[in-house]
């Protein structure tokens, strides 16, 4: 959700009060609209920002991300007291349904087609997608019983 938002830009708000942002004055009753894409490639926030690379997130062995303070680079689930209140279902519906895919099934690509064939270039809209969607061949997997 870093690199590909759902939306990359967010909703717009109402300013309620006159405010002063990175030397820019905003005045009161302004529409503002937050920029989630850019934010998620910021290479003040993010090492090799355009990378996907989640090891990043694990230290120790263990996942540290703090959702909930005012961390903006997560801005996908918002933060603070705004914050979504379904992150924590979100994020445990996703997780299980990764691992359950990934767990069942082997996955390869069609026709021999190789990782360095994909096409990876984005097509920028109202929301953000791949130029060519990814199809894989799911394989069942069926664990060697005989080695219990």
């Amino acid at each position: 959700m870093r690199l590909h938002p759902p939306a990359p830009l967010l909703l717009p708000k109402e300013c309620s009060q006159s405010c002063v942002i990175d030397g820019y004055d905003i005045p009161k009753k302004s529409k503002v609209i937050v920029n989630a894409w850019a934010i998620g490639r910021d290479p003040m926030h993010w090492t090799e920002a355009d990378k996907f690379y989640p090891e990043r997130f694990l230290e120790g062995g263990s996942v540290q991300i703090d959702y909930k303070g005012s961390d903006f680079e997560f801005i996908p689930f918002g933060a603070g007291r705004r914050i979504c209140p379904g992150i924590t279902f979100g994020m445990a519906v996703v997780e299980l349904t990764l691992a359950q895919l990934l767990f069942h099934f082997d996955w390869k690509l069609p026709n021999h087609m190789r990782p360095e064939d994909l096409d990876m270039t984005e097509v920028f809209g109202l929301t953000v997608k791949r130029n060519a969607n990814l199809c894989l061949i799911p394989i069942t997997y069926h664990p060697n019983l005989s080695v219990i």
